[in-house]
């Protein structure tokens, strides 16, 4: 008998924990049922930054951002042995049946779909969103910080967010994660997770049925 692996969880690792931060969590969600989807980090930014000074058309900046993506999900799956690379939803089912942690390239996959207008308010979180709603995943995104703050956690007087629906979040000017995802978990009707990356372990309390240690701050994002 074929035993099918459910994808239990879309898990976006953000551009700003590449390399070490993301190489580890990467290889520490070996057998989590999981599929990793990589942000663009400092490749991204860099194309931000030009295209403040010299102004690309939105649909330039929006496809070359989703390369640095796949660049880095690229070079984070040459480091980690336990996970393929997958160009497909298809090929995602087909390497987690396999037993590795498929790493979502998704520039070719979202051409095929195109579900977003081209802007700046749609990053790897609203893309990680959008495969987590076609897989029926659970969705954490994760960051460099502990989760949402009511302004840059280094600003005085920055207070820390534990659980904030989405629609209470359309009204932030600017957080840990993009513009475009609260109104998709709202669209979808699902919920989220932001947790810090530098910390695995936090990471898999929040994925392992069998790991009940909550002890540290993450926010739960909800849209139902």
């Amino acid at each position: 008998m074929v035993v099918v692996v459910i994808i239990k969880q879309v898990v976006k690792i953000g551009g700003s924990l590449f390399p070490n931060y993301a190489i580890e969590l990467a290889e520490q969600l070996e057998k989590s049922n999981s599929v990793i989807i990589l942000g663009g980090g400092e490749f991204a930014n860099l194309i931000r930054r030009y295209d403040e000074e010299i102004h690309f058309t939105e649909h330039t900046n929006h496809w070359r951002a989703i390369d640095c993506m796949d660049i880095i999900a690229k070079l984070v799956n040459d480091k980690v042995e336990s996970t393929e690379l997958a160009f497909s939803i298809e090929e995602v089912n087909k390497i987690s049946d396999e037993g590795l942690t498929p790493i979502f390239v998704v520039s070719d996959f979202l051409k095929r779909e195109d579900p977003f207008e081209c802007s700046w308010d749609v990053t790897s979180d609203s893309i990680a969103a959008y495969v987590a709603h076609l897989l029926n995943a659970n969705l954490l995104i994760v960051t460099n910080v502990n989760g949402i703050y009511t302004q840059e956690p280094k600003e005085p007087g920055s207070t820390f967010i534990s659980k904030i629906d989405a629609k209470t979040l359309l009204t932030f000017q600017e957080s840990s994660i993009d513009v475009m995802l609260p109104s998709l978990l709202l669209r979808y009707g699902t919920n989220c997770y932001v947790v810090n990356g530098k910390y695995p372990e936090r990471v898999l309390s929040l994925i392992d049925d069998n790991i009940n240690d909550y002890n540290f701050d993450y926010t739960q994002i909800t849209g139902d």
